[in-house]
């Protein structure tokens, strides 16, 4: 390129590359008609960046910086080698930058205006700086290699219907920064690798019927950041993504309704988990199979998706899990083979649809009395499952509180009678009356005190007739009573003497009595003795 062919701007530019100075433009246009005069051509900031400007001096550091500038012309720096940092500020390009393939030292962008930026493949040594600019088109980081921070700070852009931003497979070595990023688009970072922080606090993105967010399979080895002021129109997709540290969404807003707000299926997180804290969704959470290091939680969250799961943890596991949301859960709650370690809720904030299929917990923060907890477990649609209630008689147990527990697997039994044939329903009645299923065993003892008294009363004062008179024993109406409730013990009493007309037809009933009080015990005792 002949130096006789550059405008001022861009002669300026070439006199300054060498030591790496800035070259501000706007001071050489005075009023807005004089735009031509701020014009750099591509061609010209291509052949600097390929060595083409004049040879520095020794102690100089070459590097492009321009500010101010109109930039006309395709920027097509392809599969080349960048040897200097290139700054650009408030410029405007009529072209989308290329820089497929290409390799350079560090690239930033400040408050300027592209149609795009296409930089798939390409390796920086340094920073990747997109920050305060507006995009009309994608930005491509496809398999890109950043060794510093990818910083896409006040950054606007605008690309509907397609990807905005297609970051599949890219790696950075430092933080992603993208603090009040806006985003009209798809966001696609599935597979990708940072080795620092992802910050999205303020982030707005925007993809209606689409994937707002789609970090399938991502790596990130600190925190990844959604709170406060987040928000996301479309689906937000984590699913396979392994956390170093922590994911928040305190304060964010996720909008997807009719449909799934927030996939997270199989995450890995070494610590917590925050979807509290002002968190608003409408639609459905999954994080089926995700694992959490410390704690789950949901506290003052507000969760909506009328009709359908609003919030999925199946196979969930957490060390703590927090339910307490800012009301309750407007849809289903599916809970079925999760591990919610100590489980932290409330009774006004439970959803009226909770599935606890094979759930289980370690302790209960808020155990409550177990009739509350009852028909807490209750609220599940379905038949009997016998699981919900033997862990919630565990996690009783391990407080100490037995009473409570014996409550919880009684009410097993009288729930799972419901499930029977009316015959052996009936049966179960008779369990339940005389001993509670073995769990109230001092009802055996009453109803034995009540029939014993019943029957010494009556039989003392009509005592039956001996069989022989001289062989017969004293007559004792305790112990004849006795001997006839008594199956296996015997007194010499019921065999001695005949009770005749009503007394014969009680002596039928206290015998009968008796048998089905030992059968009920017996069935009962073996029954707790095998739960324990």
């Amino acid at each position: 390129m002949r130096l006789d062919e550059l405008n001022s701007p861009e002669r300026r530019l070439w006199d300054s590359f060498s030591q790496g100075r800035t070259t501000d433009v706007r001071a050489d246009s005075a009023s807005p008609v004089e735009e031509a005069v701020r014009t750099v051509r591509a061609e010209v900031l291509a052949a600097l960046l390929l060595g083409a400007g004049p040879e520095p001096a020794p102690g100089d550091r070459p590097a492009l910086r321009l500010t101010g500038a109109r930039i006309t012309g395709r920027l097509d720096l392809r599969f080349t080698e960048i040897a200097v940092p290139v700054v650009l500020t408030d410029c405007r390009f009529d072209e989308a930058p290329q820089l497929q393939g290409a390799r350079t030292r560090e690239l930033v962008v400040t408050g300027c205006q592209l149609p795009g930026l296409v930089a798939d493949t390409a390796q920086i040594d340094g920073r990747l700086v997109l920050s305060r600019c507006r995009l009309t088109g994608p930005l491509v980081l496809t398999r890109t290699q950043i060794h510093g921070d990818l910083d896409l700070r006040d950054t606007v852009i605008a690309s509907p219907g397609v990807e905005a931003i297609s970051a599949v497979h890219a790696t950075v070595g430092g933080d992603a920064l993208c603090t009040n990023l806006a985003v009209d688009g798809g966001f696609r970072l599935s597979g990708a690798s940072i080795d620092g922080e992802f910050d999205l606090e303020g982030a707005a993105l925007r993809n209606l019927g689409g994937h707002a967010l789609d970090a399938y399979h991502v790596r990130i080895t600190e925190d990844l950041t959604f709170h406060p002021g987040f928000s996301a129109e479309g689906r937000i997709i984590l699913s396979g993504a392994t956390v170093g540290a922590a994911i928040g969404f305190c304060g964010a807003r996720l909008s997807n309704a009719g449909d799934i707000a927030l996939e997270a299926v199989d995450v890995t997180v070494s610590r917590n988990f925050d979807l509290g804290r002002g968190l608003t969704v409408e639609g459905g959470i999954r994080l089926d199979g995700t694992s959490i290091g410390t704690e789950l939680s949901f506290r003052d969250a507000t969760l909506t998706h009328p009709d359908a799961t609003a919030l999925s943890l199946r196979a969930t596991r957490a060390r703590e899990t927090d339910l307490r949301t800012q009301r309750p859960i407007d849809g289903a709650v599916d809970a079925r083979n999760a591990h919610l370690g100590t489980l932290y809720d409330a009774p006004d904030t439970w959803p009226a649809d909770l599935r606890l299929a094979e759930t289980t917990y370690d302790a209960l923060a808020f155990p409550l009395p177990a009739a509350e907890r009852i028909r807490w477990i209750r609220r599940a649609d379905g038949g009997y499952l016998p699981q919900p209630y033997e862990q919630l008689a565990a996690a009783y147990r391990r407080l100490g509180h037995e009473d409570e527990a014996r409550t919880v697997l009684l009410a097993k039994q009288r729930h799972r009678r419901t499930t029977l044939a009316p015959h052996t329903r009936l049966w179960g009645h008779i369990q339940d009356a005389t001993v509670g299923y073995g769990y109230r065993p001092l009802r055996a003892g009453l109803w034995l005190l009540a029939l014993l008294v019943c029957g010494a009363l009556y039989f003392g004062m009509y005592p039956p007739a001996a069989l022989e008179a001289d062989k017969a024993p004293q007559f004792n109406a305790v112990f004849y009573t006795l001997d006839l409730l008594v199956p296996i013990i015997t007194f010499g009493q019921e065999a001695a003497f005949a009770p005749r007309d009503t007394g014969q037809w009680l002596a039928y009933g206290l015998i009968a009595a008796g048998w089905i009080l030992a059968t009920t015990v017996t069935a009962g005792i073996s029954r707790a003795i095998s739960r324990q």
